[in-house]
Parts: C-alpha cells; sequence; structure tokens
C-alpha cells in the first residue's frame, strides 16, 4: 500500500514564498497560539494546462482524448484543465499555503498504447511544486512531483518548470527542465469570516481594502521577502496618503497621447510563434529539421516564437481598424533524405488585419516549391475592439489566431479551427515613437530578442519531384541529422518518445500533415 509523504513546511517555506494572505491574515502572527497562526482554505480552484504542446501531441499525433472526471473540468479548444474544491490551510507564522484539489483527469491514446490517471492534485508553496497521484498499468503512485512553481504574491499566471518524473510520465526526456503551462489558484466563492485580528487593529474608521480582508476569507499569496507582518493600518495609510499626494501634485504621465486618429504606420513588429507543437516536430526527432529566418525576422531562442517587423500599413484609432504588412521570413525544413527534403515551408510578407477587434492574419506561402500569395492561415480575435494610441504606438497583445480552411491545407494534419499561438502587434504612429524593445518609428524596432538560427531561405530546396522521401511510415525515412544555427538544433523533444515505442514512431511520422499534405499536393500536380 503506497504510503503518502510528508509534506515539509519548515525554513523553505519562508524562503520560497513568504506567502502573505492580506492584512486580516498577516495580524494574527505574533497572536501567541499555533492555533492562531493557522487559517483554513477552502473553496479554491487550481488551473494548469501541464504543456500546451503536450495536449496538441495527444489529441493530433496520437489521436488521444483527456477525459476529466469527478469535478474537474478542461477549457474549450484543448484548453487547459481545473481541478476544485481546494481545501488546505496558510500558517501565517511560517507562510506556508498547502492546497489540495478534487477531480482527476485521464489521459489515453489507443494508438500509441498508453493510459495514465492524475489525481489528487496538491499545490505546496514551501516546496513551490505541484504533486499529482499517477496511475498506470493498474498501480497509483503518490505524490509524484510534476513541476516546480515560481510562486508570485498574486498566484495567477505563476511559471511552472516540469520535473524529472514529468519527464517519465509524460513520455518525452525533453520535458525535464522545460517550461510548463503557467499555474492559477483562485477562490471560487468567499467563505466564512476569518479571525478577528489580535494586534494591529486599527483606531480609525478602516479603508474599503481592510473591511473586506475582515469579512472574507483572505487569498493566499506570496511576497517572497519577509517572514515579518508590517502593520496593515500603516501600510494602508501610507499608500493611501502617497496616492494622494501624487495625484494632487504630479502630471498623469502614462495618460494616451493625442495621437492622429488615422494615417500611415510608421513602423511596427508582429510577434507569432505559428504553433509551439509544430516548431517542436519540426526540430524533434521525428522530422529531425530544422527552423532558419530570414528578412530581417529574429527568432527567441529555445525554439521560440518569431519576430517580424519593418511595418508598413494604415491605421484609423477612431473606426477600430488596423492593416500592417511586416517584412522577414521563415522557414521550416525536415525529413531529409539523399538531400531532398520532405518538409520545406516558408511563410512570408505576413500581414495583420483587424477591424473591429476581429480580422485575419495572411501570408505568402512556399511549400515545396510551390508558391501560393496571400494565404488567410488564421482568423484573429482581439481582446478589445478598441485601438488605442499610448505615446503613438499601438500595441495589441494576446490576439487569438484559429487556423483557417486555407491554413489547414497549408499545415494538414491540424484541422480548421485549432488554436494557433497568440498573436502580439506593436505599431509606431510617428517616426519617433518607441516601439517595444527599445526601437523607434524612422530605425525599426527589433522586437522580441533572441537567436536568429542561421540565413535562412526563402524559397524551398526540396522542389524536385520523386525521390525516397515520398514514402511514409517507414523508420527509414528521416535520415538527414539536426542541422542549423543558434540553439535550435538542440531542441524539439516536445513530442513524447517513450510513450510512442517504435511502431508508434510511425504513426507519428504519419501524422505530420504539413509533411505528406504537401507531398501529396506535389505528387496530385
Amino acid at each position: 500500500m503506497p504510503v503518502r509523504r510528508r509534506r515539509s513546511t519548515a525554513l523553505a517555506a519562508a524562503v520560497a514564498t513568504a506567502a502573505a494572505l492580506g492584512a486580516t491574515a498577516l495580524a494574527t502572527v505574533g497572536a501567541g497560539t499555533a492555533s492562531a497562526a493557522e487559517v483554513p482554505l477552502k473553496d479554491y480552484e487550481l488551473t494548469w494546462g501541464i504543456k500546451q504542446s503536450y495536449r496538441t501531441y495527444v489529441t493530433t499525433f496520437a489521436k488521444g482524448t483527456f477525459t476529466p472526471a469527478e469535478g474537474a473540468t478542461q477549457a474549450a479548444g484543448n484548453g487547459a484543465f481545473t481541478f476544485v474544491d481546494g481545501t488546505g490551510a496558510y500558517d501565517s507564522a511560517t507562510h506556508v499555503t498547502n492546497l489540495a484539489f478534487k477531480g482527476s483527469l485521464a489521459v489515453e491514446s489507443k494508438a500509441h498504447g498508453f493510459v495514465l490517471t492524475l489525481s489528487d492534485v496538491r499545490f505546496d508553496s514551501a516546496d513551490a511544486a505541484i504533486t499529482a497521484d499517477v496511475t498506470r498499468d493498474g498501480t497509483t503512485e503518490d505524490d509524484v512531483p510534476l513541476a516546480t512553481v515560481t510562486v508570485t504574491r498574486e498566484m495567477k499566471d505563476m511559471a511552472t518548470t516540469l520535473t524529472a518524473r514529468a519527464a517519465e510520465v509524460f513520455g518525452s526526456a525533453g520535458y525535464e527542465g522545460a517550461a510548463g503551462d503557467p499555474l492559477t489558484l483562485t477562490r471560487k466563492t468567499p467563505t466564512e469570516p476569518s479571525p478577528t485580528p489580535t494586534t494591529g487593529a486599527p483606531t480609525t474608521q478602516p479603508s474599503p481594502t481592510a473591511t473586506r480582508t475582515q469579512t472574507q476569507e483572505p487569498e493566499p499569496t506570496a511576497t517572497g521577502t519577509t517572514s515579518s507582518a508590517p502593520d496593515p493600518t500603516a501600510s494602508t495609510s501610507a499608500s493611501a496618503t502617497a496616492t494622494a499626494s501624487a495625484s494632487a501634485t504630479a502630471p498623469a504621465t502614462d495618460a494616451p497621447t493625442q495621437a492622429p486618429a488615422k494615417g500611415a504606420i510608421a513602423d511596427g513588429t508582429l510577434g507569432w510563434g505559428v504553433k509551439e507543437s509544430f516548431r517542436a516536430y519540426v526540430v524533434g526527432p521525428i522530422a529531425k529539421g530544422r527552423v532558419t529566418v530570414s528578412g530581417g525576422a529574429a527568432q527567441a531562442a529555445g525554439n521560440g516564437a518569431f519576430t517580424f517587423k519593418d511595418a508598413t500599413g494604415t491605421y484609423d484609432t477612431d473606426a477600430g481598424k488596423l492593416t500592417a504588412s511586416f517584412r522577414g521570413a521563415v522557414n521550416f525544413k525536415g525529413h531529409e533524405t539523399d538531400g531532398t527534403y520532405g518538409l520545406d515551408l516558408t511563410l512570408s510578407n505576413l500581414k495583420a488585419t483587424l477591424d473591429g477587434g476581429t480580422g485575419t492574419l495572411t501570408a505568402d506561402v512556399n511549400s515545396l516549391g510551390e508558391a501560393k500569395k496571400g494565404v488567410v492561415l488564421a482568423d484573429l480575435k482581439a481582446k478589445s475592439a478598441d485601438l488605442t494610441a499610448r505615446d503613438d504606438v499601438i500595441t495589441v497583445d494576446d490576439v487569438a489566431a484559429t487556423l483557417t480552411g486555407a491554413g489547414a491545407e497549408i499545415f494538414g494534419n491540424y484541422p480548421a479551427g485549432t488554436a494557433l499561438d497568440a498573436v502580439d502587434l506593436s505599431v509606431a504612429l510617428s517616426d519617433d515613437a518607441q516601439l517595444p524593445g527599445g526601437g523607434t518609428g524612422s530605425a525599426g524596432g527589433s522586437g522580441t530578442a533572441g537567436g536568429t538560427g542561421g540565413t535562412g531561405t526563402t524559397g524551398g530546396t526540396g522542389s524536385t519531384t520523386g525521390g525516397t522521401g515520398s514514402t511514409i511510415g517507414g523508420t527509414g525515412t528521416t535520415t538527414g541529422g539536426v542541422t542549423g544555427g543558434g540553439s535550435l538544433a538542440s531542441t524539439g523533444t516536445d513530442l513524447p518518445g517513450p510513450a510512442l515505442g517504435a511502431a508508434a514512431g510511425a504513426a507519428v511520422a504519419i501524422g505530420a500533415g504539413a509533411v505528406f499534405a504537401a507531398r501529396k499536393r506535389r505528387t496530385q500536380r
């Protein structure tokens, strides 16, 4: 019978998180009893997607499923998972938060022959870790450490790093040390009031913040600083005084500038990663390829997203319209056999349009020597319809991108409607406007820094027809080693290898839609 580990709540707690549950909970420090230091918590939810590329692998290449149960849910579009009814405690003496959640998640692929279930998901701020019980082959292992967490005070969108055990559970050695999806902890509903503070009680009418924290259960947060608690009344008063003084004497320096309502774009950048799982596949153990950029485009280190720059186009802030074209190209190349590539795809001349918060993303496409101009790859949807200029720069981040039917023909294995990487847009409205990253409208912003991965090509070297690369499924179809510049050659292990097995490797190769759909189009010409 497995034995559950007891979690540490010692010195590491203060060092790792120094979590503060708001003024009410902090005021209990020094109350004099152990019970006064511990605040019960309940009705919390934990949202974590494990890793976006893993979810894509399961539902596409592995043709598998995620099945949440016992209250757990999954966001639409193969999104993140939420575990519910979190209960636990916060210790204001050690600043440790422990929460255990209900819900289970079954992951299954009959095609690749694996079944596993995650349950009893737990968060421990002292260890800064996520653990879960893992059931495989009828055997359950308790408290498997899946990821470490960079704990923040707000406990929202906290960065996670997958562990060696996660790499084993999810079937990819490359997951060890890799970034997982962000983690968020929230309280679903308010609960009973917390104990009345025994120290630092205000002598005057409390602020709205103080009133709220005295009548609701405090949120678990983490300061990452000191374990001593400041006087909540003094902190609130100082902040309020400073804020009021600043409001009365200082100008509103971050108010939107009076940019022209409409006109020509002076410059701009577009950040887009196409799709994380596709980048990983190209440079991974199946395609054994490389990603290169050219024409001024850049790629973030670690096989990251791309930045295209030198925008031209027009904008109209009153009408909420924006049209911007960008320089730069990215080439994906893989499945090399005797100098011929089964995958050779170039995207260039990207163009983004927004009108009332919705729009499209188009590109010129060259796949195995077959060129198409202005292919609508994705439908775009911004979080807001407004296009507000600040310091003569319009910035629209985290624009949702959804694969179109035309884009599905290019990438093959991904069906229309698949969520792609989000798009980030920044355009300068004047020559001296400062773009994010330090560039100006006249000089051109460089966008995201990172390795460029060498010099790219604008066309395709695999335009010849025939060749041994036209067959699929066999292990001998990919003989080329991983090449290319920068850090790209060593990345791309996101496709879980051990979970596939020798026979499943061929199935994953068949699932590489961008390669084989392109081959099909070439042989049909």
